[in-house]
């Protein structure tokens, strides 16, 4: 069964690439979990169950220029990791990198993932979408009426 992950936590990255993780979803990741490059320059960090069951769906997509692209992005920077003693992960460069991971991040839970932001990325994300909250909502959630 996949978790469902929620939340917003803030800690801080070590000049070593070590994140801490909040003990009370460290659980639900298990024991080995798969971190990668995200969108919008964060990174997705997947349990096992729920990485396998993306992996199978991008088997089925069409083999075009877009979708070979996409799995080069997404796989190859994917990792798997494992947490330390101190319930840190070690972030490989190339992604602390891409999603801008100096000091302080944020830690977000959506649904099946967790997403990795810099303080300053998710600032600007938060700034830039939460005066739209209340229309997205009714754009994706209020049902069309077929007149």
């Amino acid at each position: 069964m996949i978790s469902m992950f929620m939340g917003e936590y803030h800690h801080n990255i070590d000049e070593k690439g070590r994140l801490t993780i909040p003990s009370k979803i460290r659980y639900e990741l298990g024991e080995e979990f798969i971190v990668t490059r995200g969108l919008d320059n964060c990174l997705f960090v997947y349990p096992k169950e729920a990485w396998n069951n993306i992996i199978a769906e991008y088997k089925k997509l069409p083999n075009t220029k877009d979708a070979r692209n996409f799995m080069r992005f997404f796989l190859s920077g994917a990792t798997i990791c494992t947490f330390d003693k101190q319930g840190r992960i070690n972030i490989p460069v190339p992604l602390t990198a891409y999603a801008d991971l100096i000091k302080e991040c944020i830690i977000i839970g959506v649904d099946d993932r967790l997403e990795v932001w810099s303080k300053k990325r998710w600032e600007e994300f938060v700034s830039e979408n939460e005066p739209n909250y209340s229309e997205i909502a009714e754009k994706l959630f209020t049902p069309k009426l077929d007149v």
